[in-house]
């Protein structure tokens, strides 16, 4: 697991109207309400356009939320290359191939949606409470939203739990892929460049426990584990991977069990 302290993190509601499920919100994650004065170090907002969370501190970014439906990720869903996208070769997409995916570090869901829209069926799997929340309210939008995006967001199933336990446990249909992308232990403020990193790394810290996350994905996987790496990163610790694919600030690690076929 991590070493890092979650902070102080508050359910707020910017809504009067919300401010019933905003409590009941808070009770399942077990956080407090937030009261004006309260000190906290995140806030968990419950808004008219869903779940974001926004750091308090006088020099954060802004508030993060998941949005399967507008921006980036529906920019990313038309224009972003298709099945030429370094996440989709990794995990084995040509032709007609489509495997069955598990993302078992979900995170915002970015590239399991990237793998959804592309036609895997794909489970995620997120084990911080506040993040599987946000992925959960963007799932739930996305589905309510119609057409294609709802399409995408039916082949998008989400656990909460640690990986590591999940799969030791896995009772459904054997992956056949399985898409790991660990926190990565940065040293340098210079390297915290994205705000979701910023906002997360509180919550979520290190993972310590990659090497563990890793034998427990080969265990499971039938096909192939892809491991998602900073580019200059050193491997996990464990096997060493058969292949390697390398981009401008990341790489995929493959660990290749057997050959992928299209049905």
């Amino acid at each position: 697991m991590n070493e890092t302290s979650p902070g102080r993190v508050a359910v707020h509601w910017l809504n009067p109207d919300l401010e019933s499920a905003a409590r009941l919100l808070a009770a399942r994650l077990n956080l407090p309400p937030y009261a004006e004065g309260d000190a906290a170090d995140l806030l968990l907002q419950l808004g008219d356009d869903g779940l974001s969370l926004l750091a308090t501190a006088e020099d954060a970014p802004g508030a993060v939320r998941v949005d399967f439906v507008e921006g980036a990720l529906a920019h990313r869903r038309q224009y972003g290359g298709g099945a030429g996208q370094m996440v989709a070769r990794a995990v084995g997409i040509r032709g007609s191939i489509r495997p069955r995916v598990l993302d078992a570090t979900a995170g915002l869901g970015r590239d399991a949606f990237v793998l959804a829209a592309l036609g895997c069926e794909v489970t995620l799997i997120e084990r911080q409470p506040v993040i599987a929340a946000l992925l959960a309210d963007g799932l739930q939008r996305a589905r309510e939203a119609g057409g294609e995006v709802a399409e995408i967001a039916g082949r998008m199933q989400l656990l909460e739990g640690d990986a590591i336990e999940l799969m030791a446990a896995w009772s459904g249909a054997v992956p056949e892929v399985i898409h790991l992308d660990p926190m990565f232990p940065h040293r340098q403020k210079s390297a915290l460049v994205k705000k979701e990193m910023r906002l997360f790394r509180p919550l979520a810290g290190d993972d310590l426990d990659a090497p563990q996350l890793l034998a427990a994905a080969l265990a499971l996987a039938s096909h192939r584990v892809a491991v998602k790496r900073p580019r200059k990163a050193p491997i996990i610790e464990g096997p060493r991977p058969s292949a390697e694919l390398t981009g401008q600030s990341s790489r995929y690690d493959i660990y290749g069990k057997r050959r992928l076929e299209a049905d």
